[in-house]
């Protein structure tokens, strides 16, 4: 989301937002000379929560839950998101207490954008009002051009979000740049949404282990875990990944099951309890195996809820999808290497012969992976 500062100095009030390359920074509005600092903090504040309530329902869109029944939390997150068109006018307009009591509203935003009605009225300056309901009607246009999978702009922080749905137009964005590049490119992480972008990172992986098996012999569910041997790579998540797609899973169901399982851990909640009474049973088997203790102790053992970083499960899983096509190319060249006669080999190898040659094996190997992709694209549409 945005965060707002204020330059005391100046009086300012300033815009801040993530891009995925660093951080930009604009202006908003100026306070009269003597405004309070404190009320002026209070205000970036109230602005800081409201832009946060609006990204929630970019982020927890009303699409990736179950139902949309009354009452139910499609229903409540639909709601929500129909505010956008009262919160300017909440800003302009905002409940003031009356009487001893106060109007709160029941919408996260809605009351989010009445508090910083609040603190403007405290400062008592009609152009800071404008300033500033006009910047937020800039963050909720930002917002809105997000869910249409346009990243420009201040929309453009949506690459650092989490996302329980994905735009098919970013997956299909995504594809694109994978296509160009199988390894992903440095423009996956600055300008496509990250749920989206680990869709088609995920058919792309599927691909390059069908390769990767191929050539190896190895069932292409494991060849991120062989690799491994390899060298050291988040294998969890992709081998996980792998096991849905080859069980007859989308790419898009197995990435945003994943994401939205490990959204809900961050929220505190426990999505799966018997999941989890599963993982607590196996952990138990398999200390008691290595122990040889009936009831071995687990005081001093950790169990992780989420193979993905609950800060960050999207972009962290991206990550870890794109590490593990490249582990395919790690296992896939040890094979093509063996097929190479060495007698034929008669030159000395050198540092920059041996970069050349792995150029030519990434090359040869995303040619391969271009090719499966494509066979299988019916699985990303």
């Amino acid at each position: 989301m945005t965060r707002y500062c204020v330059a005391s100095e100046r009086h300012e009030l300033i815009a801040t937002w993530g891009t995925g390359a660093g951080d930009l920074a604009a202006g908003v509005a100026t306070a009269p000379a003597g405004a309070d600092i404190g009320s002026l903090l209070a205000l970036a504040r109230a602005l800081t929560q409201l832009s946060t309530a609006a990204w929630h329902t970019y982020t927890h869109p009303a699409s990736a839950a179950d139902s949309l029944e009354p009452n139910s939390e499609g229903w409540r997150r639909e709601e929500e998101r129909k505010q956008f068109s009262e919160v300017v006018d909440a800003i302009s307009r905002p409940n003031l207490p009356s009487g001893g009591t106060l109007v709160v509203s029941y919408s996260n935003l809605l009351e989010s954008a009445h508090r910083v009605g609040r603190a403007l009225h405290s400062i008592g300056d009609p152009q800071l009002v404008k300033g500033v309901a006009a910047e937020v009607a800039v963050e909720l246009t930002a917002v809105e051009s997000a869910e249409l999978g346009a990243l420009s702009g201040r929309s453009q922080q949506a690459v650092l979000l989490s996302r329980e749905d994905a735009s098919p137009v970013q997956v299909a964005a995504a594809d694109q740049l994978l296509q160009q590049d199988p390894f992903g490119p440095d423009d996956l992480f600055r300008g496509i949404d990250p749920t989206a972008a680990s869709v088609a990172a995920a058919h792309w992986l599927a691909a390059a282990a069908e390769v990767t098996g191929e050539a190896s012999g190895l069932d292409p569910t494991r060849v991120v875990l062989e690799a491994d041997n390899i060298e050291e790579l988040p294998h969890e998540s992709p081998t996980l990944v792998l096991g849905l797609i080859y069980d007859g899973v989308s790419p898009y169901d197995a990435v945003t099951s994943l994401v939205r399982h490990a959204m809900q851990v961050t929220d505190g909640v426990l999505p799966d309890p018997t999941a989890l009474r599963e993982q607590l049973d196996d952990l138990h088997e398999t200390l008691a195996r290595h122990s040889g203790e009936e009831e071995p102790d687990l005081t001093d053992v950790a169990l992780r809820l989420t193979p993905l970083d609950p800060q960050r499960p999207a972009c962290d899983l991206l990550e870890d999808l794109l590490t593990g096509i490249h582990g395919c190319w790690l296992l896939h060249s040890e094979y093509e290497n063996l097929d190479h006669d060495d007698s034929d080999d008669v030159e000395e190898w050198d540092d920059a012969r041996a970069e050349l040659e792995q150029n030519r094996s990434r090359e040869r190997f995303a040619e391969l992976v271009r090719d499966t992709a494509t066979r299988h694209r019916g699985r990303l549409i």
